[in-house]
C-alpha cells in the first residue's frame, strides 16, 4: 500500500503537519469509519466520515463522526438550500476519483463546498480518510478547515 496519495500531497503542498496511518481495511464493514477507528484502536468520535451529498442537486462533502449521522435537513440548510440526498457511490467515485471506503475531502479531483462538522473543534486531532481504503489521516482540525476552505458547523 502506497501511502502517498493525491491527499497526503494536498497536505504536503500547503504545508501542514499530519501523519500517515495505516489500518487493515475490512471490505465487509457496514460502517467503515467505526471499523477504522476499532482497527486503530482510537475512540470512533475522532474518526471522521467523509461523506458525498448533494443539496438542491449541488454536489458537496461533508464530514461527521464515524459514530453519528448527518442529519440531511441540517445539512441542506448548512449551505442554504431546500433539501439534501446522499450522492449514490458510483457518482461519488467519478466525482472525486477515490473509491468509495477510500474518499478523502483532500485532493479530490473537482473541489466542492465542504462543511466540517464543528465536533471536530472540540477536538486536537482528527483522522480522516487518506485516499485509499486502509489509510487515515491525523491532522489538526483548524488546518482541515483552512486547507478545505470549509464551513465548520453541527450537522448531526
Amino acid at each position: 500500500m502506497s501511502k502517498t496519495t493525491r491527499a497526503t500531497q494536498a497536505l504536503s503542498r500547503a504545508a501542514i503537519t499530519h501523519s500517515v496511518h495505516a489500518y487493515d481495511y475490512d471490505p465487509e464493514a457496514t460502517r467503515i469509519g467505526l471499523q477504522a477507528a476499532e482497527a486503530m484502536g482510537v475512540p470512533p468520535g475522532e474518526v471522521f466520515k467523509t461523506l458525498m451529498a448533494t443539496v438542491d442537486g449541488k454536489p458537496v462533502c461533508v464530514l461527521v463522526p464515524s459514530d453519528r449521522e448527518v442529519s440531511l435537513k441540517r445539512l441542506a440548510a448548512a449551505f442554504a438550500g431546500k433539501s439534501a440526498a446522499m450522492m449514490r457511490p458510483a457518482e461519488a467515485e467519478r466525482l472525486t476519483g477515490y473509491h468509495v471506503g477510500g474518499i478523502s475531502p483532500l485532493g479530490q479531483k473537482r473541489a466542492v463546498p465542504t462543511l466540517v462538522d464543528s465536533a471536530a473543534l472540540a477536538l486536537p486531532e482528527i483522522f480522516v480518510n487518506g485516499g485509499q481504503r486502509g489509510l487515515q489521516l491525523r491532522l489538526k482540525p483548524a488546518d482541515l478547515v483552512r486547507v478545505l476552505q470549509a464551513r465548520t458547523e453541527a450537522v448531526t
